[in-house]
């Protein structure tokens, strides 16, 4: 990976548009260093699913999914990122820390429950038996109140981390010197 201080031309370019706002380039995004244009495909889709205003479910759920995704992927690099972040945004610690271990184990149901738990299983399934998903899997959605944008919503940030959990895992990308959590504040939405 090409490091922020020795990146030059288009690389140093995107480099200053992937900052974090702790003014860092995780690793993540330099992992891509070698094919700028892959960093900029993936700065792209990230924001579009995660961090989009017009998203309606709210930030710290899609950082519970995919904080599950990548779990079940076994991707400790998001794990470590998003769980912090859904810790953080949920604004209660306590809750935090129960979400957080009902997911780690697997039992989503031990914190969630209603729509938030039927979308989780979701996304687990769609991560875990993909080739198992069936009209069923959305009518269960939508029976537990998710509307199609919802359901939308984890869809693409469920993809979203199956892809990028193949990157880092793929790569063997470490956290290394990366400052854990995407958010300054509670209410930042990135």
């Amino acid at each position: 990976m090409i490091a922020p201080e020795e990146a030059t031309g288009r690389l140093a370019e995107l480099y200053e548009r992937v900052k974090t706002p702790h003014g860092t380039v995780d690793n993540v995004m330099r992992a891509h260093s070698l094919r700028p244009e892959s960093l900029e495909g993936h700065l792209v889709l990230y924001r579009s699913v995660l961090h989009n205003e017009a998203n309606t479910l709210p930030f710290w759920f899609l950082e519970a999914v995919a904080t599950y995704v990548s779990l079940t992927n076994r991707c400790h690099y998001s794990t470590t990122h998003h769980s912090a972040n859904m810790r953080r945004l949920v604004e209660d610690e306590s809750r935090g820390e129960a979400m957080y271990a009902a997911l780690a184990c697997g039992h989503p149901e031990a914190a969630f429950e209603g729509k938030e738990l039927a979308l989780l299983e979701y996304a687990h399934k769609l991560t875990a038996e993909v080739g198992a998903m069936c009209e069923a899997d959305v009518e269960h959605l939508r029976d537990a109140g998710a509307d199609d944008g919802e359901i939308l919503e984890v869809n693409q940030v469920c993809a979203y981390f199956n892809f990028s959990n193949r990157v880092l895992n793929g790569l063997g990308v470490t956290i290394g010197d990366d400052v854990i959590g995407y958010y300054k504040r509670a209410n930042a939405c990135g």
